[in-house]
């Protein structure tokens, strides 16, 4: 090993110490020992060490305790815990406020020199993490998140604090926000990020298929399995695997998931060999997931584990003075992706994007502004090459409307209005399914299943435009 990280072992027992500390040293690596966390702090102060290994429960003062004075440190230094089985939630917490990971006692050797080896190549990301940090400051730019608002400031907060560690990341808000582009910086600002970034929408995947795409299969292990086929989780190893609206996979495929969560080894359709697994997992979703789980439709434990740190996207509606910088970065994008040279928008397109609400959000946005590049001319976006309608078609509901709305009278049950609601979204997005499900604010596979109740698509496009 080409390594020589100097580590820290701060332990009261002292076998468990001596031994540690000859552990890592077979390593590579440099160690020192401390007997309880004010020994700890002093070596810390006169050695410099990049990685520390602390107990939390010891004489004079807690791993804890030795965790917030590190964090004072002028130099960035990751704190691994050993925990007790019963200090599990004492660990995570921990976590919350800037310890890297966590492991318990007693101590796998295997996992404890995987931990090592992701937090010594996390110290190495951190000229670049100050470098993204004053390009934020300077520009609003943060990895593929833009955005100058105090809500989006605060995610780019988190999201630097919470990239270099392995601690999981639930992703809420609406569709079309940019959950997954928070993710994928998550993962362009960790120590993994040479490491395979894999995506998989929960919701676009049928029920039968999906624990095999997510575990894989072995040869014969179902009708159709002619060859051993390697899941989203081998795929991802030691790398990031996002799993998107994760409301919408199958209770027993969570319950599989959680397992792999907590042993970190997983085992294929049809086959009896258990596979380990070195994969940060990052977890999306468009539902509240407090409701999903009171509901059933996420289970309580998988959330709970999941959702060490939470990322709420807020609606484009309700961060709109982020509109022209979006623009801005959207435009050289698109300019970038059709070879063209449009500079701006003009000022009564700026006043016309400003006053939309973008039910679709970002995604939304993204889309408008790319159907403007390629239909542009010149290089001023004008009102023309906006969509038909823009800013006029959304559907409003009242007592009285045109054809542009839904009539629901005193007496319409909640479940008539939400059909009624459903099939004239469709029927405005051209029975554009993905673009009605973006507007609803609902997952695709939600819509499907909605449309089914409903007994098909011919006569849902008859009775959407009656």
């Amino acid at each position: 090993m080409a390594t020589q990280e100097k580590i820290l072992i701060v332990e009261d027992e002292e076998n468990e110490r001596s031994g540690l500390a000859e552990l890592v040293t077979a390593w590579g690596y440099r160690a020192e020992t401390a007997k309880d966390g004010l020994e700890g702090l002093e070596k810390v102060a006169a050695w410099s060490p990049g990685i520390v290994i602390t107990d939390l429960k010891m004489p004079r003062m807690t791993g804890m305790e030795l965790l917030q004075h590190v964090a004072e440190q002028p130099h960035p230094i990751a704190v691994i815990l050993l925990t007790a089985q019963g200090s599990i939630d004492l660990a995570v917490d921990a976590m919350k406020v800037g310890a890297y990971d966590f492991i318990e006692k007693p101590v796998d050797p295997a996992r404890l020199k995987q931990i090592l080896q992701n937090a010594s190549r996390q110290r190495g990301t951190s000229i670049e993490l100050e470098a993204t940090r004053r390009k934020l400051r300077d520009t609003g730019v943060f990895g593929s998140l833009v955005g100058s608002s105090k809500g989006m400031q605060e995610i780019f907060r988190v999201v630097e604090m919470v990239a270099p560690s392995t601690a999981s990341v639930l992703i809420t808000g609406e569709s079309g926000t940019g959950k997954e582009l928070v993710a994928r910086t998550i993962h362009d600002l960790s120590p993994r990020k040479s490491k395979p970034f894999v995506a998989i929408n929960c919701s676009a995947i049928p029920e039968t298929l999906i624990e095999s795409e997510i575990f894989g299969h072995e040869k014969g292990a179902f009708t159709g399995a002619l060859e051993r086929r390697a899941g989203c989780f081998e795929l991802a190893e030691e790398g990031t695997l996002l799993l998107d609206e994760i409301g919408e996979m199958p209770i027993a495929t969570q319950a599989k998931l959680l397992r792999v969560l907590e042993d970190r080894k997983l085992r294929r359709l049809g086959s009896k060999a258990e596979t380990p697994v070195d994969v940060r997992v990052l977890a999306a979703t468009n539902k509240v997931p407090e409701e999903a789980v009171s509901k059933g439709e996420l289970r309580g434990d998988l959330y709970y584990r999941l959702n060490v740190f939470n990322i709420h996207m807020p609606p484009l509606r309700e961060h709109k003075d982020d509109i022209p910088q979006l623009i801005e970065a959207l435009l050289a994008d698109m300019n970038t992706k059709h070879g063209r040279k449009v500079s701006a928008v003009s000022e009564s397109v700026s006043q016309m994007l400003l006053a939309y609400n973008w039910p679709g959000n970002v995604r939304e946005l993204r889309n408008t502004l790319e159907r403007a590049v390629i239909v542009c001319e010149g290089s001023l976006v004008e009102p023309r090459h906006l969509p038909p309608n823009f800013g006029t078609s959304g559907l409003r509901i009242g007592a009285m409307s045109d054809g542009d709305g839904i009539r629901l009278q005193v007496g319409t049950t909640v479940e008539e209005a939400e059909k009624m609601l459903i099939l004239k979204t469709l029927a405005s997005a051209n029975n554009n399914k993905t673009r009605a499900a973006e507007i609803l604010g609902i997952s695709l596979k939600t819509l499907h299943n909605k449309l089914k109740e409903y007994g098909g698509a011919s006569s849902m496009l008859s009775e959407a435009a009656s």
